[in-house]
């Protein structure tokens, strides 16, 4: 995609491409043009993430998928700019408001996977930041682009979250990448990782604890 001059387009385009965020001097609103721009680039960018977990089931949700792109955006942007923002929070980053399925949380993750770090830098800044407990609600309603950051998961049913084949390879696949222990060590997760390692544990995770068995 090529520069558009939209600062929203813009900076989802570079972030996608280089993993790195524009800041800008003031928060634009966002228009139904650029909303529609950014729907057809994620149809096409979850096309070919789609590629990689070879599943003709999952379609890409674009409302989702902008909505997670818009969430990414003005946070990042309130990372800077801050001034008569706190009474537009809930404007600014509102919640989910669509059904949760296998093919929300990949359309989401397509921006979501980099909120983690966002919220990292806001936290830097000041630790009592409100805007980062509304970030990890989300993130934790969408926890598979939060693998890595530390959420409290004890509500979810993990044998149920992770009963489709496609998303459980990928979700297995993100822990390893992420070298998430906390999940890793969830037992239920230990006992498909280990599963899926084999003989080649040592070779995949080395350090991974195995739960015994009584554990789980």
């Amino acid at each position: 995609m090529m520069e558009t001059k939209s600062p929203f387009l813009d900076t989802i385009f570079l972030l996608r491409k280089n993993e790195c965020i524009t800041l800008f001097s003031n928060i634009q609103t966002i228009s139904s043009k650029e909303e529609q721009e950014a729907e057809e680039y994620f149809e096409a960018e979850f096309e070919k993430e789609r590629l990689e977990f070879l599943s003709d089931q999952l379609i890409c949700n674009k409302t989702t998928a902008v909505w997670a792109a818009k969430v990414l955006y003005y946070s990042a942007q309130l990372y800077l700019i801050r001034e008569n923002t706190i009474n537009n929070l809930e404007n600014l980053i509102p919640k989910f408001k669509g059904t949760r399925d296998i093919s929300s949380v990949l359309s989401a993750d397509l921006c979501l996977r980099f909120l983690p770090e966002v919220m990292i830098a806001l936290n830097s800044i000041d630790p009592e930041d409100p805007l980062i407990k509304m970030l990890e609600d989300i993130l934790t309603e969408f926890h598979y682009s939060g693998v890595g950051y530390d959420l409290d998961l004890k509500h979810v049913n993990w044998q149920k979250e992770l009963e489709d084949k496609t998303y459980r390879k990928l979700y297995l696949e993100r822990i390893v990448e992420k070298k998430d222990y906390k999940l890793a060590e969830v037992p239920f997760i230990n006992k498909l990782l280990i599963a899926e390692f084999g003989m080649h544990k040592d070779a995949f995770w080395r350090e991974l604890k195995i739960i015994p068995e009584e554990n789980q």
